[in-house]
């Protein structure tokens, strides 16, 4: 059931997926009736449970889904399977997790890792700079520690 992102619990599962490319304007009101309807679909056979979703900066789509046992391999797979299509129809990638997004300025940058740790050896951002920590699994984590500055993320390692 489709439901407004405060009625989820703090427990709620997440799943963000980050664009490599901005969103662009065209293509919001397509994507935001895609997932909606995704969203609609999306339960299992023997429980209906709470899912949302955000879209943010026009870059991240975040999925939630509030459920105690409802959430299986089967419902995970169709959001995989979801995903792919809108990778594919958009020409864009949102499963890779080896790119790293923060913030340079009010602009949200999309980087390889590699070229990231590049980036940190020039200084060109530094351990205050915000990122996405796209590996967060709940609700409150993605409150309270989804953009976080390096030094208080796994990213800090590289520092």
């Amino acid at each position: 059931m489709h439901v407004a992102y405060t009625a989820l619990s703090e427990t709620a599962k997440v799943w963000i997926y980050p664009s490599s490319r901005k969103f662009y304007e065209t293509e919001l009101e397509a994507i935001h009736e895609k997932i909606t309807s995704f969203l609609d679909g999306w339960n299992t056979e023997d429980e209906e449970f709470k899912v949302s979703y955000q879209l943010l900066y026009n870059r991240f789509i975040v999925l939630f889904a509030d459920a105690t046992n409802a959430i299986t391999i089967a419902t995970i797979d169709a959001s995989v399977q979801f995903i792919l299509q809108l990778q594919e129809e958009y020409d864009i990638a949102l499963l890779d997790k080896m790119n790293v997004c923060f913030k340079q300025g009010e602009y949200v940058q999309y980087k390889e890792l590699k070229d990231f740790k590049k980036l940190l050896k020039n200084k060109a951002v530094t351990g205050k700079t915000i990122v996405f920590d796209n590996l967060i699994q709940t609700k409150e984590e993605f409150e309270n520690y989804w953009e976080v500055p390096i030094t208080e993320s796994w990213y800090g390692r590289f520092l």
